[in-house]
């Protein structure tokens, strides 16, 4: 007997389920891709029961879950729903993604980006917008290599926050909350920093160019933000290893390709086991793997 088709379910917290996530998992090569928009923890439960108790336990590795949406702290939410609802013991389980927002795909994608360039074990980084999903992220990987870590933010607070988070969760994370909230801060900030990545909202300037050449060890720039103004000027979208006055560059665009890549690489991964959690830390390790 024939093995039966994979089958992804999209479930994505905003209204209506993103046409980006479907097309790049029929890309994938998933052969039906089942979408639920407005899914919440509490309408989640009948959608993974319908996951799990279909197929025989031989075959449920065929079908798989990604949940995805604007607000990835709705995504978190939804994921740990779904395990709640999971039967691992019983072999009634099937593989979960998050990438709410794109988060944990273009954190990975910048971090594998700049890793072409700089010795992530020791490098010393700023992550701006370090608050933010994306930014998190960022600096979470960057900590587990090793190199220290400035998380920026106009808060402090908020910083702080996040860096102690980030400490519990990664033992021996170097990680130093800073502000960038005022003109001055911005060159204590990148004083020593050999990478930048810049991950804050669309459309906002983070890092000046009068700044940025304040920064005198500055190897590596890499920025995150695809809508008008850049989120560190003079990074063009489409800069992939551009050389600006001795700075490697990188734009949004000229991440998304390997982040593309990775994307598909970790859903072809969920139609492997029957029981994969791919979050950040597991979406990167698959990155690591890509050529």
């Amino acid at each position: 007997m024939s093995e039966k088709p994979t089958i992804l379910v999209q479930l994505d917290t905003d209204a209506l389920p993103s046409t980006f996530d479907r097309v790049v998992a029929v890309d994938a090569g998933a052969q039906h891709v089942f979408s639920y928009g407005g899914v919440t923890p509490e309408n989640v439960v009948t959608l993974v029961h319908g996951c799990i108790f279909t197929r025989g336990a031989k075959d449920l590795h065929r079908t798989a879950i990604f949940v995805g949406g604007s607000d990835v702290a709705a995504g978190e939410a939804v994921v740990a729903a779904i395990r709640n609802q999971l039967i691992p013991a019983a072999k009634l389980s099937v593989s979960v993604m998050l990438d709410s927002n794109g988060a944990n795909t273009t954190a990975a994608a910048s971090v594998r980006a700049a890793a072409r360039h700089v010795n992530l074990d020791s490098v010393e980084s700023l992550v701006l917008g370090g608050t933010g999903p994306v930014g998190q992220r960022v600096a979470r990987l960057l900590a587990k290599h090793g190199g220290h870590v400035r998380l920026g933010s106009r808060q402090l607070d908020r910083a702080e926050v996040v860096a102690a988070k980030i400490r519990q969760e990664v033992p021996g994370a170097n990680i130093e909350a800073v502000s960038v909230a005022t003109s001055s801060d911005g060159p204590k900030a990148l004083h020593g920093r050999e990478l930048v990545i810049a991950a804050g909202a669309p459309g906002v300037l983070l890092l000046p160019k009068k700044v940025r050449d304040t920064a005198k060890q500055l190897r590596v720039m890499i920025d995150l933000n695809g809508v008008p103004p850049a989120g560190v000027e003079g990074v063009a979208l489409g800069d992939r290893g551009k050389d600006h006055d001795g700075i490697i560059s990188y734009g949004a665009i000229g991440v998304g390709d390997t982040k593309m890549k990775i994307h598909k690489a970790a859903l072809a991964a969920l139609f492997e086991k029957s029981d994969l959690l791919l979050d950040i830390d597991e979406i990167y390790e698959i990155a690591l793997r890509l050529p």
